[in-house]
C-alpha cells in the first residue's frame, strides 16, 4: 500500500500512552490510536496533549495510524 492510499484524519491528543502511542479524537468523533512517523522521530518533533495532529489511516484497520504532522 502506497502512502496516498491512506485515508487522511485530523484531530486532537487527548492522551499519551506508554511506548509513544497516543489517543487522538478525530474530527468525525472517531477514537484512533496514533505511532509517531519515522521523519518526526527523526527531526524530534515532540507532540502533547492538546496538539491538533493530522494522522494517517489505512482503510483496512482505521483504528490505530501514524501521525505525519502537527499543527
Amino acid at each position: 500500500m502506497s502512502r496516498k492510499d491512506l485515508i487522511q484524519l485530523e484531530g486532537v491528543v487527548k492522551k499519551v500512552l506508554g511506548g509513544g502511542n497516543m489517543s487522538i479524537e478525530c474530527d468525525n468523533d472517531i477514537t484512533v490510536r496514533g505511532v509517531l512517523s519515522g521523519r518526526m522521530k527523526k527531526h524530534r518533533i515532540k507532540v502533547m496533549v492538546g496538539d491538533r495532529v493530522q494522522v494517517s489511516v489505512s482503510p483496512y484497520d482505521t483504528s490505530h495510524g501514524l501521525i505525519t504532522y502537527r499543527f
